[in-house]
């Protein structure tokens, strides 16, 4: 995209970002590119998404990140998602209980100080983890007063989830 004098709307940029070939953020004023990832952040994606699916159940459904999470003023791919109620089949936006998101260098900043405060200001998102991408490791952040972070850690560990009614071993996700 060209560079813009002013900022986009939420609007404006999807309706501009629906058109690209490549996937594109929104971080509330222009489009952020969404770049590739190494071995290991796709290996802990991909796995993620396989335990994900392997346990959630009705009405919970998980997805990959190729769904929109619209938040306040801006537009997020997670990693994975995990939505507990009905889903338009024709959308290319969800709207979930749970996000999931994998550290890289790059992202890591972003996943731990603004993305926090982007799914808290959704109503329905309940749960976020963030997962390392280099060791298991995984910061849970539920819905509450404070948003407070719990780290779990340990190829032992696991990850209780009651908002989307599933247990998630680091086990599943850090094998090798």
């Amino acid at each position: 995209m060209s560079a813009s004098l002013k900022p986009l709307t939420v609007a404006e940029f999807l309706a501009w970002e629906r058109s690209q070939p490549a996937r594109y953020e929104f971080d509330g004023i222009q489009p952020m590119a969404m770049t590739g990832g190494s071995v290991a952040h796709i290996r802990v994606i991909t796995r993620l998404i396989a335990a994900l699916v392997n346990r959630v159940s009705t009405p919970c459904e998980a997805f990959g990140p190729e769904l929109k999470v619209l938040t306040t003023g801006r537009v997020r791919y997670p990693d994975a998602s995990v939505a507990c109620g009905s889903s338009d089949d024709d959308s290319d936006e969800i709207e979930p209980t749970a996000v999931f998101e994998v550290t890289s260098p790059s992202s890591t900043l972003t996943d731990r100080r603004v993305k926090p405060l982007e799914y808290a200001a959704v109503p329905g998102i309940m749960v976020y983890v963030i997962l390392e991408s280099d060791r298991p490791e995984a910061t849970v952040m539920r819905r509450s007063a404070a948003w407070e972070p719990q780290t779990i850690e340990g190829l032992d560990s696991i990850v209780r989830l009651p908002e989307i009614g599933i247990e998630l071993p680091l086990a599943a996700i850090y094998r090798r």
